[in-house]
């Protein structure tokens, strides 16, 4: 199984995962905690069931492959069709929409304007709802070979779609840096130590870079679990997926452990299990979960076409 593959499998599997417990407390999660797929939690779906972080990963992919290349407008156009028509859905039920996303897309749908330019660019629009479909925008920039400024640029844009605000923009960046070190054959640790390197001043406000720095300044990996939030908040998203990934050594237990602090438990879940999908292989999934997965096939099939197109074209930025 391609490294494309074990990815996008470890997302869904550590969204599924979350879907059942997501908006649970800690303290319920530590009474009955998550080890195994499970179905019909708060959001009433079957086991291994994924949601809007998968999907919106889903149409991800699919622009890529289809476009050949970065077209923002496609992947809006795809973002709307989830939305509208449930496509890119484990089981053509769409649920969990956020709701910064919601009102970016509708600007999108109704305006046709520029996607780049739809997303909510207010400090309060700062969740994590770019944050949870920056996989295949992390694959691409490494298959690609681009450039920081590059890398920057499309992270930047892509996000932007529907978290336009700097602080989403900066998460977005952190996490896919720390992806390309993991592709880049450095260890989890070391890929840490070598995001806090960056210059985040080239591209950032030192308002928007000091919201980072338990991350960039201090050790995240070191953080007392009551230190950690689980909350939609993109800050406390990304240190939670670090945290989970740093604190374990297999992608089962980064995933349990993701998805146990609660509340966000999905998309916390999935980022983890995006890196996690990387870092360990798909040996490493349990097949149990493989099993228990929901739409396998498609999520396969998604994987094994950008590879292909990864494999047999050159990058067109649109």
């Amino acid at each position: 199984m391609s490294v494309i593959k074990s990815a996008l499998l470890g997302e869904a599997i550590g969204d599924a995962l979350g879907v059942p417990v997501e908006f649970a407390t800690r303290e319920k999660l530590n009474k009955q905690p998550v080890t195994e797929m499970i179905g019909y939690g708060n959001h009433h779906m079957p086991k291994g069931v994924w949601s809007d972080d998968t999907s919106m990963t889903l149409a991800t992919f699919d622009s890529l492959t289809k476009c050949q290349g970065v077209d923002y407008n496609d992947m809006a156009n795809r973002f709307c069709d989830w939305l509208n028509y449930a496509m890119y859905t484990a089981n053509d039920v769409l649920f969990d929409v956020g709701l910064t996303t919601k009102k970016a897309l509708i600007k999108y749908y109704q305006t046709k304007d520029n996607a780049i330019n739809c997303g909510g660019k207010g400090y309060y629009d700062n969740g994590n709802g770019s944050l949870m479909r920056m996989l295949p925008i992390g694959l691409y920039a490494y298959y690609k070979k681009l450039s920081d400024i590059e890398v920057f640029e499309l992270v930047k844009n892509s996000s932007s779609i529907t978290h336009g605000h700097e602080i989403s923009i900066m998460g977005c960046y952190i996490y896919v840096n720390y992806l390309l070190n993991i592709l880049n054959n450095y260890n989890k640790l070391d890929s840490y130590k070598r995001i806090k390197t960056l210059d985040y001043y080239r591209y950032f406000s030192e308002e928007a870079i000091k919201c980072y720095d338990r991350i960039l300044k201090g050790n995240v990996n070191i953080l007392s679990i009551n230190d950690i939030k689980a909350d939609g908040y993109i800050v406390s998203t990304l240190e939670a997926v670090l945290w989970s990934l740093l604190n374990t050594d297999s992608f089962k237990k980064a995933i349990i452990k993701a998805v146990n602090l609660g509340d966000d438990t999905d998309t916390v879940g999935a980022i983890t299990g995006s890196i996690a999908g990387v870092i360990y292989g798909s040996n490493a999934i349990p097949k149990n979960w493989l099993k228990d997965l929901v739409n396998k096939e498609y999520l396969e099939e998604v994987s094994t076409d950008f590879e292909n197109f990864i494999q047999n074209t050159k990058s067109i930025i649109r």
